[in-house]
């Protein structure tokens, strides 16, 4: 059992956790979840002993070991195989002295022990956990100097991992993942032996791995059963508990301020007066549960262009002449299109992403764009080369250069920097915050086609909800890389997969996808052995294949109305707005009349009604 007992941290004057207080069963999954900036790191840090609390303690069960991964990614000319391998000391520590020992007695001890730590089976779980991590062979015999820093990351997860410690802590694990990696890496979690104390945005990590949410929220920890969507329910009815006791409660207030100013000034209920004016005095304000409001994301709407915005006529790209890493690109993308680039890091997603973004150029085949393609591109380098000494309005400022403040500040605002933290520097900014900044600035031009690279890397699982719903409302075309399953669920209408120097349409759902990537409902290797059910003709397996596309294609038809339901929601919204105030009017929407307005709303109105009929028919096809 590891309890925190009354815990408070103070760092640059500032008090972080207050007399915080859990108890974490032997065994539990806890994922630590909190806001950007909540402390969930600063706790973390409490807990390996790195930062001493000011008050308070953190008790573990003796004996126990506890496994963290070091800021400082690993280096040198050892092998990720010999890193990992070199992560059990103890393992290490007897098979040297298994080679070095001559006293009988005691070499039995060793041997002993090192079959009950499975020793032998050493390399064979190393190798595994490296494989998920996505080391071929290869690469685990290259030197750990021969990659870059986010690959060495996933050796340093990979040794806390093969090392196995009793009370397992891990700050954003999937952040230096891919997709692939992070569905194997849950997969492992899910039935790790220890206890697991995992700080994670990722809503189907905390869904299918922990047991438990410990919540961090203006210095205070709670602990709620269950995983994330469990969390969520429970703290929708704690906050709605919380509005009611704040509502009884100014209520309650009102009545005794109306009755102190009434009495007060006569003798013969000034007695009372003064009574209920020392209850008001000690009355405790019961504090809401309250989002942080300005945590926004609202992309500008683009000019409309007829499509394609962008056509790949086997095309080929790379970066060394003659050395294509991608050729035989066909690919169409329309103004209103989603797409989900997936495949491993290393075969070409990021690639692909610079030649769109016009970043890189074809080497070969054809590129054709619309004329008027505007495109924000936006990648984890441009968060880290934020200036830290600059503001969110200066860095606006220049990259608008010739527009009013009022355009400047009014971009800022839809990303949530209005007042103060527009002026914030950018070094005291959280990095969900300055991941925002970064999606304000490469949206500034409202682009028609948006490319995001791993977006959700900084952001917690509020931020990331909130982007979806923004994704899903923006009115343009997405090229989508993430490892964040959910948002890809949500906001994807198309999934290519990168793979083996080619980028082709993947037919199936994500839940296929994962299927596939965890080597789930794969055909046997012996089915043929296996005795036959009584086989069917070439007209019932062509029927019934034909049945299983139309099935498959109706449901692809239905998640596209879904889609086109929540963009006609979306615009019926903003034209809402732009008539009860004009001001906020965007898009196609700036200088249009409010009668105009009111025409275009009645059309969007009867195309809604017409996608949900379709819809509605669809979803009987498919339950019928």
């Amino acid at each position: 059992m590891l309890t925190i007992s009354g815990i408070t941290v103070r760092l640059g004057g500032r008090t972080i956790i207050d007399r915080a207080s859990a108890t974490v069963p032997t065994g539990a999954r806890v994922g630590l979840i909190g806001r950007n900036g909540a402390g969930k790191s600063t706790l973390m840090k409490v807990l390996i002993g790195e930062i001493e609390p000011d008050e308070g303690s953190v008790d573990m069960p003796r004996r126990a070991r506890l496994g963290y991964i070091a800021q400082e990614a690993p280096t040198g000319t050892a092998t990720p195989f010999e890193s990992v391998l070199a992560a059990d000391t103890e393992r290490a520590a007897l098979l040297i002295e298994a080679d070095t020992c001559t006293d009988p007695d005691r070499l039995a001890d060793v041997h002993e022990r090192l079959i009950a730590i499975d020793a032998y089976t050493a390399p064979a779980r190393a190798a595994r956990i490296l494989i998920g991590l996505g080391f071929d062979e290869a690469m685990q015999a290259s030197p750990l100097d021969s990659f870059s820093g986010g690959w060495k990351m996933r050796v340093a997860l990979a040794s806390l991992l093969f090392s196995q410690p009793d009370v397992l802590l891990l700050d954003e694990p999937s952040n230096h993942l891919d997709l692939e990696a992070t569905l194997w890496l849950e997969n492992f979690l899910r039935s790790y032996p220890g206890t697991l104390i995992v700080i994670s945005h990722e809503r189907d990590l905390l869904n299918n791995v922990v047991d438990n949410i410990l919540h961090l929220q203006g210095g205070k920890v709670t602990l709620y059963p269950g995983g994330y969507d469990s969390f969520e329910r429970q703290r929708a009815e704690r906050a709605a508990q919380a509005a009611a006791a704040q509502a009884a409660q100014a209520s309650q207030r009102a009545k005794l301020e109306d009755y102190v100013r009434r009495n007060s000034a006569r003798a013969s209920t000034a007695k009372q007066a003064q009574s209920r004016a020392k209850m008001l005095a000690k009355m405790q304000p019961v504090v809401a549960m309250l989002e942080d409001p300005s945590l926004t994301f609202d992309f500008p709407s683009p000019d409309e262009l007829r499509p394609p915005l962008i056509t790949l006529d086997m095309a080929a790209v790379g970066y060394a002449p003659g050395q294509p890493i991608l050729k035989r690109l066909n690919l169409r993308i329309d103004p209103d299109d989603r797409i989900a680039l997936l495949g491993r890091n290393g075969n070409g997603k990021t690639t692909l992403a610079r030649l769109l973004a016009g970043q890189l150029p074809a080497m070969e085949g054809g590129m054709t764009t619309s004329g008027k393609l505007a495109i924000g591109y936006f990648t984890q380098y441009q968060v880290e080369e934020l200036a830290g000494s600059d503001t969110p309005l200066l860095h606006m400022t220049r990259a608008m250069e010739g527009k009013t403040q009022a355009a400047v500040r009014a971009q800022l605002g839809r990303f949530g920097f209005s007042g103060n933290k527009a002026t914030t520097e950018v070094s005291r900014l959280s990095g969900g915050e300055r991941a925002r900044l970064a999606l304000a600035l490469v949206t500034r031009d409202a682009p028609h086609l948006l490319i995001l690279d791993e977006p959700t890397n900084h952001l917690d699982v509020d931020a990331r909800e909130a982007l979806v719903q923004a994704l899903n409302a923006y009115q343009g075309a997405v090229i989508l890389i993430s490892h964040d399953r959910h948002m890809v669920e949500l906001t994807a209408d198309r999934l290519v997969l990168v793979d083996d120097g080619a980028a082709v349409p993947y037919d199936g759902s994500m839940e296929d996808y994962i299927d596939f990537v965890l080597g789930r409902n794969q055909p046997k290797a012996d089915a043929a052995a296996k005795p036959a059910a009584s086989p069917k003709t070439e007209a019932e397996k062509a029927a019934t294949q034909a049945a299983w596309q139309a099935r498959r294609e109706l449901g692809k038809q239905i998640a596209k109305a879904e889609k086109d339901m929540a963009k006609l929601q979306a615009r019926i919204a903003d034209i809402d707005a732009a008539l009860a105030d004009p001001a906020k009017a965007t898009g196609q929407l700036k200088g249009m009349n409010l009668g105009a307005m009111g025409k275009l709303r009645e059309d969007l109105e009867a195309e809604l009604a017409r996608v949900e009929a379709q819809w509605l028919a669809w979803s009987e096809q498919v339950d019928g």
